[in-house]
């Protein structure tokens, strides 16, 4: 039987979650307090939802330094909000270029259309500043079909994971990557849910 995930409670909005759930923050030797979304930096975790407000309220109510019971040295919020969604967007990025490089990536308007239209795509990339029309388009077929889609990036980033200079649509194929960058995007989309008040 596989292990439960140990909860975590949220220091901005206290709600407990699993710990798998929620964005990991450490303290650097510096005493520096520093996101670590991979969950891989030594030493005790505290944590917030995936939430910009969440964190916000964390970072307001000087929630790190009780929680690492101490002195916590942390940037100006809105300096935190920008390393955390500049961290989110860089995994969405190398997860893109590797399912890219295992040829699991189809890019182009017309290659997207023809992979939506024989049901093999298992999410759709859209970027910031794809016109409302070319949107409506992937959206329609996307939608009589079940496939997930998502907001990231302007075209002239969305392109480089793939080598390409300009990108306004990618779609992926169904298996691990999807599995993977839906899981990413997802985090990335939540961190703005709430926003700033």
């Amino acid at each position: 039987m596989a292990k439960a995930d140990p909860q975590r409670s949220c220091l901005g909005c206290r709600e407990v979650k699993p710990k798998g759930e929620l964005l990991r923050f450490v303290l650097d030797p510096a005493g520096n307090v520093v996101p670590d979304l991979a969950k891989k930096l030594p030493g005790r975790g505290a944590y917030t939802c995936y939430r910009h407000s969440c964190l916000e309220t964390a970072l307001k109510k000087r929630q790190f330094s009780r929680s690492f019971k101490g002195e916590a040295k942390t940037p100006r919020v809105d300096e935190m909000l920008e390393l955390v969604t500049g961290l989110q967007e860089e995994r969405v990025v190398a997860t893109m270029a590797l399912a890219n490089k295992a040829g699991r990536v189809v890019s182009g308007s017309d290659k997207v259309m023809d992979a939506l239209r024989k049901g093999n795509v298992a999410l759709l990339i859209l970027a910031e500043d794809i016109s409302d029309e070319s949107a409506a388009k992937f959206l329609a077929i996307a939608g009589k079909t079940g496939v997930e889609s998502y907001r990231f990036l302007f075209k002239e980033r969305l392109g480089s994971p793939l080598g390409k200079d300009i990108r306004s649509v990618v779609a992926v194929e169904p298996g691990p990557f999807a599995d993977s960058l839906r899981r990413e995007l997802t985090r990335y989309g939540n961190f703005f849910e709430g926003g700033a008040e």
